[in-house]
């Protein structure tokens, strides 16, 4: 169920400052890192990559509250700082860190009501929750949906390529990084809740499909690898 405040108390220039305080604290997450941290290995854990993330997770979250009647405000401040601690804590901390930052942020640099800072930990706290969408409110569940549809699609394909020359792999092995997207995908579906996100989630999904069809076509001597995955 959505928040009771219904006029906006964020304003742009209001979220232009949160942007820049999260895309900094990142960046100082990263500098105080010791060499040879797990940011350093992968590009996604960079500060510039969590950044991007972030700002996917909180488009794509807005556009998910607005269509279903959550509260847009608290939805998008939450995805602002869902990942905030994420370089600098260990993963199975990391939103209670964020919930952290954002508390202190919001209570420091803000005016906003208790009631609306407290949703927008609370959405922050939740996002990793691991079970039923449907059990968290709708503010979270928005956010929570995002964060899944971000490594779905183009986008997932994209990292997951990008990850085979880290891992000294070839082009022929990219038929079974793609087939990861796809069931990631898949799982996206299994655990989304509202309509929005579904039909984000089957478009993304069938983009994937193409480009695997494209590229079992295209590159001589790619075995096809049986998934799970038939025709929609």
């Amino acid at each position: 169920m959505g928040v009771e405040i219904r006029e906006s108390p964020v304003s742009d220039s209001d979220f232009e400052q949160m942007k820049r305080f999260v895309h900094d604290y990142l960046e100082a997450s990263v500098e105080k890192e010791e060499e040879g941290g797990r940011m350093r290995w992968y590009p996604w854990h960079s500060a510039d990559y969590r950044f991007n993330h972030i700002l996917n997770v909180t488009d794509l979250a807005t556009f998910i509250a607005e269509r279903e009647g959550a509260n847009s405000d608290v939805t998008r401040v939450a995805a602002l700082f869902h990942d905030i601690a994420k370089l600098e804590a260990d993963q199975d901390v990391h939103a209670e860190e964020g919930a952290r930052v954002a508390r202190q942020y919001l209570e420091t640099q803000t005016d906003y009501p208790e009631s609306f800072i407290e949703q927008v930990c609370q959405a922050v706290r939740d996002h990793s929750y691991q079970g039923d969408l449907a059990d968290v409110p709708l503010e979270a569940r928005c956010l929570m949906e995002a964060d899944l549809l971000d490594k779905v699609g183009a986008n997932g394909t994209t990292l997951m390529l990008l990850r085979m020359g880290y891992e000294a792999r070839t082009h022929m092995d990219a038929n079974e990084m793609v087939a990861r997207v796809l069931e990631r995908g898949e799982d996206a579906v299994s655990r989304v809740v509202s309509d929005t996100a579904e039909s984000i989630a089957h478009q993304r999904i069938k983009r994937v499909r193409w480009f695997k069809e494209w590229l079992e076509s295209e590159v001589s001597g790619m075995e096809e690898l049986e998934t799970e995955f038939g025709p929609e």
